[in-house]
């Protein structure tokens, strides 16, 4: 506890155009790393256009670590397939939380990020506060697959009695 700085809720939102890994379709869920924490969506039987809506909390102690987010494909008899991966860096957001801004109008923008060939952002992701709190909305381009995005948000969960930002 006297490292945790906070949680990091992720809402895993849906996928978009996910890589067909069966015959005609998939069966995806997505697994979340950061460090040694590992976490899982449900799997979303055949659909290459999944919505989870699921939220998944990281222990967040050292916001320099990237989270790596994999998709796979449930298989019944052999080893899930991957269907792509991304990473991403959470430093602007947590600098974003460090500010602790209050009573800004809804949907005001911090800071942005733009796509770039050291990131897998599809499209510009914007930090704001929304419905008082600090959120991010990223939507991630996975690599090593022919096609597919996911898209989520990013939500921090001060923690009492932890060291904080």
């Amino acid at each position: 506890m006297e490292n945790l700085l906070g949680l990091l809720r992720i809402r895993v939102k849906k996928g978009i155009n996910l890589a067909v890994r069966d015959v005609r379709t998939s069966d995806p869920y997505v697994v979340i790393k950061m460090a040694k924490q590992k976490l899982k969506t449900r799997v979303i039987h055949k659909d290459v256009n999944p919505e989870w809506n699921e939220d998944l909390t990281l222990s967040v102690s050292d916001p320099n670590l990237p989270v790596f987010l994999t998709v796979y494909d449930h298989d019944t008899f052999s080893m899930d397939d991957r269907m792509g991966d991304a990473e991403f860096d959470i430093r602007p957001f947590i600098e974003a939380v460090k500010m602790k801004l209050e009573g800004l109008p809804n949907n005001t923008i911090i800071t942005k990020t733009q796509p770039s060939r050291s990131n897998c952002l599809s499209e510009e992701s914007c930090v704001m506060w929304k419905d008082g709190h600090i959120m991010q909305e990223m939507c991630l381009r996975l690599r090593n697959v022919e096609c597919g995005e996911v898209e989520i948000e990013l939500q921090w969960i001060h923690v009492p009695g932890s060291r904080g930002l």
